[in-house]
């Protein structure tokens, strides 16, 4: 049992670390001489950032993505404080539903980040206001990342519902 609950807890400790690098990193669309993410375009040559404003004319999707990214990993973090309550709370036989149920919010908040930034790429990287050519790059890691942490904070979220209570 302690083994089992250590794999939990190093499963959602990872969840939560994918979620935070893929929220915070500069890699979800990159090219040969940039990177750009929900936050803001880098010129790789020139060293220079700027920040995604509501002067691009795509910023209600960007929007979305930091938000529901931002949910995703608040929700990832307070389910993971939830399960460690009720470790010591529950009884015995019981099951982690709570826990369950805010990590599936988590799942389903970065399932919509990425299919939205999937879904809107091509008119997100098309506005005029870069100051270089973005248009031409692909997924980066950080994009991919997403993904992995989907598949990880449903896979966790599943897991806490079948999972009960033991000594």
């Amino acid at each position: 049992m302690l083994i089992l609950l250590a794999f939990i807890i190093v499963f959602h400790i990872t969840s939560a670390a994918l979620l935070f690098i893929s929220t915070i990193d500069n890699a979800w669309w990159v090219g040969d001489n940039f990177s750009t993410d929900v936050w803001r375009m880098c010129a790789t040559n020139t060293s220079t950032c700027t920040a995604i404003t509501d002067q691009f004319r795509e910023y209600q999707s960007v929007q979305a993505v930091q938000a529901t990214m931002i949910l995703s990993t608040v929700f990832c973090c307070v389910a993971f404080l939830v399960f460690i309550l009720q470790l010591f709370r529950l009884k015995q036989g019981e099951r982690f539903v709570l826990t369950s149920i805010i990590q599936l919010l988590s799942c389903l908040c970065v399932m919509i980040a990425a299919s939205i930034y999937t879904d809107r790429h091509e008119e997100l990287h098309k506005s005029h206001e870069y100051s270089i050519e973005v248009s031409k790059g692909r997924y980066g890691y950080s994009f991919v990342l997403a993904w992995i942490a989907f598949a990880f904070t449903l896979i966790s979220g599943v897991m806490y519902l079948v999972l009960r209570k033991r000594k």
